[in-house]
């Protein structure tokens, strides 16, 4: 069976989505069938049009598809990319998470590998505790968790953190930084293509 990945992404200004369209290309080298999917907006399209930076990154990425629990059920991995808000997931992401209690009590979410990525305004946002409690959602689903862990020196050069990638919002992306996300999307293709 092949690795068919579920990148599922929530971005505001568009750092995450750099991030899945990053990690996308590492996961197609690596043999996967990429799904690069969106979590809905759930504020108000007033607020959304009343920030230009916002309103420029939604329009711009109008066309990728929103995520729905078909995708899920397609997906036998999946990458989650979301911005720190208040040191968890934006409630953006945890919105779609909410739907799934569906899929997620036939079974439908485990023992699928399940990785995240994030980001925040400074280091010290919150990055690790977004990773972390989403994690503990992914054990509710009897998901893997495929964290990167300290297994390429690059994780250090990034920051050190072995939860996921984390990147300041706002700051462009180096060569190491887009390093570190594709061996974060390698490592779960491969683990996946290990457990199909």
């Amino acid at each position: 069976m092949s690795v068919k990945l579920a990148i599922i992404y929530y971005s505001t200004y568009g750092t995450n989505h750099q991030m899945a369209s990053i990690a996308a290309e590492a996961a197609k080298d690596a043999g996967a069938e990429v799904r690069v999917l969106k979590a809905p907006e759930t504020a108000p399209e007033s607020v959304v049009a009343g920030q230009d930076a916002w309103k420029a990154q939604a329009e711009k990425t109008a066309d990728i598809p929103q995520a729905s629990v078909e995708d899920m059920e397609w997906a036998n991995a999946y990458l989650i990319s979301a911005p720190t808000r208040f040191g968890v997931m934006a409630s953006q992401m945890r919105a779609f998470i909410d739907t799934l209690g569906g899929i997620w009590s036939k079974g439908g979410l485990a023992n699928k590998p399940v990785s995240a990525m994030t980001s925040a305004q400074n280091t010290h946002g919150g990055q690790e505790t977004t990773l972390m409690s989403f994690y503990a959602t992914v054990m509710h689903w009897g998901g893997i968790v495929v964290a990167p862990g300290y297994t390429d020196e690059v994780i250090y050069k990034t920051g050190g953190n072995p939860y996921g990638y984390s990147h300041n919002a706002g700051e462009d992306f180096s060569d190491e930084a887009k390093t570190a996300i594709g061996h974060q999307a390698r490592r779960l293709v491969e683990i996946a293509g290990k457990l199909a």
